[in-house]
């Protein structure tokens, strides 16, 4: 009988499966000016930053917490000073002005001149009781309060106030010939016809050190500033007496950082 053939063929167990051959081609592994290499970062370079940025990170740290250490310390080297000392500012208080001299003077060219002479007695008060001041010479201004022309000017020489001690200040403002223009003029004119008086304003610039025991501070600048004084003009020989019923001196710090004074 003959036999039919089956659908299905059997293969060879013993035939090996078809490979795919790789030809070599010389002309790849050629160099190629044109080509750009693969960008691989380095681990080494990543170290590095990392690295950098700790110490930078550290420095800050460090740098911050030495800061906040020393303010910590200068805090509390305050409240030891305060509660040791209890240190005051020194009181001011204007005793007497006179005005002997005040004078406008215009010459032909149209030019006004100012000519005065004031007698200003002041009185300081250190009000501390272990603390002493010691006072560079006092530059004494006298200006008016409208515009803040400067009226007369002085000089007090240098002094030491002990604690619980009231020094008298006692100095002679004046000013020559001081040109004038035309809105001071003016201005100082219009002041002048006040019933009241001439309103003038005393203003004290100098530099204090504060001597505790055996410790000095650095020099501090202080201002004082005296309003409420209406002084009438004089009008012949004898001088005239400022009112002083409402006068007030304010004392204030002058603290100067580069270029700039608070």
């Amino acid at each position: 009988m003959a036999t039919k053939p089956n659908g299905t063929t059997a293969t060879d167990p013993t035939t090996n499966p078809p490979v795919n051959k790789q030809t070599y081609n010389p002309k790849s592994q050629m160099y190629n000016p044109k080509r750009i290499p693969k960008y691989r970062p380095s681990r080494r370079h990543n170290r590095r930053r990392c690295n950098c940025r700790r110490c930078f990170c550290q420095c800050c740290f460090w740098t911050i917490l030495v800061i906040f250490v020393i303010l910590v310390l200068a805090a509390i080297a305050g409240a030891i000073f305060y509660f040791l000392y209890r240190p005051q500012l020194p009181s001011f208080s204007i005793s007497s002005l006179k005005i002997s001299q005040f004078n406008l003077t215009t010459s032909p060219d149209d030019t006004t001149k100012l000519t005065t002479r004031f007698n200003v007695t002041l009185s300081t008060k250190n009000r501390n009781k272990k603390l002493v001041y010691t006072y560079d010479p006092i530059s004494l201004t006298a200006e008016s309060i409208t515009n803040q022309i400067e009226l007369a000017n002085g000089v007090f020489p240098r002094f030491i106030s002990a604690p619980n001690n009231v020094t008298i200040i006692h100095s002679t403002l004046s000013i020559v010939s001081q040109v004038l223009d035309v809105d001071s003029v003016s201005s100082l004119k219009s002041d002048m016809k006040s019933k009241s008086g001439l309103p003038v304003r005393i203003l004290l610039d100098t530099k204090v050190v504060v001597q505790m025991d055996k410790l000095k501070s650095n020099k501090v600048g202080i201002r004082v500033t005296c309003d409420g004084i209406n002084g009438p003009i004089p009008k012949g020989k004898n001088p005239t007496v400022a009112s002083i019923a409402n006068a007030k001196c304010k004392v204030d710090l002058r603290i100067k950082i580069l270029r700039w004074t608070f």
